[in-house]
């Protein structure tokens, strides 16, 4: 089985696991650990929604008493402002527990990976300091990691041209369920 197949299986039962805990947390208030896992976890997975609900119902006093709790939540506010290079400051500007630490850079490495996947679809040139920004590295780093990738990088310019990515593949669906689906339609609208 794939590593990042099992990274993921492993912080889906994490990710439930936590869940679990702070719904029976006893008077409904789960530890600070509990919480600053499940926030992370949410970050992680890109779950903005799930965790700005979880930093409303966290209670205050918890907040203002775990200062990694807080240092999470301003990862947390980067990544819904989208401001990438906000995002990797906040995570060099903290000195992670050995908890947070592994979900920490795991979290750096898949906004660099989301980053790759925005500049390919959006652009068919961009600077190298742009791009180093986007990305979190320096402009040498960044050049070598999208030559790495097979796209261009003109130094004379200092311009990188991404590559496309492959469009997905379109599923056929078979004529005669095709026509069965239109054939249901249209009956749905007669009737």
């Amino acid at each position: 089985m794939p590593v990042c197949v099992m990274m993921a299986e492993l912080d889906e039962k994490l990710l439930l696991q936590f869940e679990t805990q702070e719904l029976e947390a006893p008077g409904g208030i789960a530890t600070p650990q509990v919480y600053s896992q499940l926030l992370v976890l949410y970050l992680l997975h890109n779950d903005m929604n799930n965790a700005r609900y979880l930093w409303k119902r966290i209670p205050q006093a918890i907040k203002t008493a775990n200062p990694e709790m807080a240092a999470i939540w301003a990862v947390g506010q980067r990544i819904w402002q989208r401001d990438f290079p906000g995002i990797y400051s906040a995570i060099a500007a903290y000195q992670w527990s050995e908890s947070i630490l592994p979900v920490m850079e795991a979290l750096r490495e898949s906004t660099r990976r989301r980053a790759y996947g925005l500049v390919a679809q959006a652009y068919t040139s961009i600077s190298a300091e742009d791009f180093a920004a986007f990305v979190g590295y320096s402009v040498e780093e960044a050049v070598k990691g999208v030559v790495s990738h097979g796209w261009q990088a003109d130094p004379n310019t200092r311009m990188i041209m991404p590559q496309k990515p492959d469009p997905p593949p379109v599923s056929l669906v078979p004529n005669e369920q095709q026509l069965a689906r239109l054939t249901d339609y249209v009956a749905f609208l007669e009737n």
